[in-house]
């Protein structure tokens, strides 16, 4: 049988994925220099879209510790088989209300609250097992159609109708960069996502050092952490180019 390019990639020796990785965490570090940040401020996670527990098992070994999924039925799928020990588990696709029932038990934060729809879905599952979950609000702060989250203008309502919820602990904002080669534009989004975020957190009374700002992937994250993200998604910069 012809192998793919995940199987090329993951039939390379330990240490040519190690050095992966730590190309990863290398430039993390010299983003967060240029910013003035600690590196210890940033959360890599490998966002394992579409990619087996073997692949998922040897980003453990090479050091990864946050493991990002798009979709519940992966969730429900990976995570009672994938379970090394001090893993945390995120949610980071579009969220369908019928699909939350995967969540509970199997995931340990929310990156995509975007309605009050989900946020009521998210709550009534995990608050029916006494389960309490960490959320963030998606935001769609480039304002482009194509894209999930709630209009920037809308987000400090969505927050604080989370933070009613017994079943959710509001902790932040995410967002996923506008889809262009500007730079530039990339930046401001950012830019904006992070005092929007202040803002969120000033006008509810939040504990500035623990808010989250999810932000940024492969193509674009050292221009997130430059910007104040607290956690970036990386997938193919990590794990090689998926399969569909």
């Amino acid at each position: 049988m012809e192998k793919t390019r995940d199987d090329f990639w993951f039939n390379m020796s330990d240490s040519a994925f190690v050095a992966r990785l730590d190309q990863i965490l290398e430039q993390v570090a010299q983003a967060a220099n240029r910013a003035g940040r600690s590196a210890d401020e940033i959360t890599l996670i490998g966002v394992s879209k579409r990619k087996s527990v073997k692949d998922m098992q040897a980003a453990y070994d090479a050091g990864l510790r946050h493991f990002g999924e798009n979709r519940a039925q992966e969730v429900r799928d990976k995570f009672p088989v994938f379970t090394p020990e001090g893993i945390t588990r995120h949610f980071i696709g579009h969220l369908q209300s019928n699909k939350v029932k995967y969540l509970p038990g199997r995931v340990d934060i929310i990156h995509t609250i975007d309605s009050t729809r989900i946020a009521d879905a998210v709550d009534q599952r995990f608050g029916a097992q006494d389960l309490q979950i960490p959320v963030l609000v998606e935001v769609n702060i480039s304002g482009e159609s194509n894209k999930e989250g709630v209009d920037p203008a809308l987000a400090m309502e969505l927050a604080a109708y989370c933070l009613d919820k017994s079943a959710l602990e509001f902790q932040g904002l995410m967002t996923i960069g506008p889809l262009t080669n500007d730079r530039d534009h990339i930046r401001q989004a950012f830019r904006e996502m992070k005092r929007l975020n202040d803002q969120v957190s000033r006008q509810l009374d939040l504990d500035h050092r623990q808010q989250l700002l999810s932000m940024g992937m492969s193509g674009d994250f050292e221009l997130a952490i430059e910007e104040g993200a607290t956690h970036i998604r990386v997938g193919t910069a990590i794990f090689g180019a998926r399969q569909y």
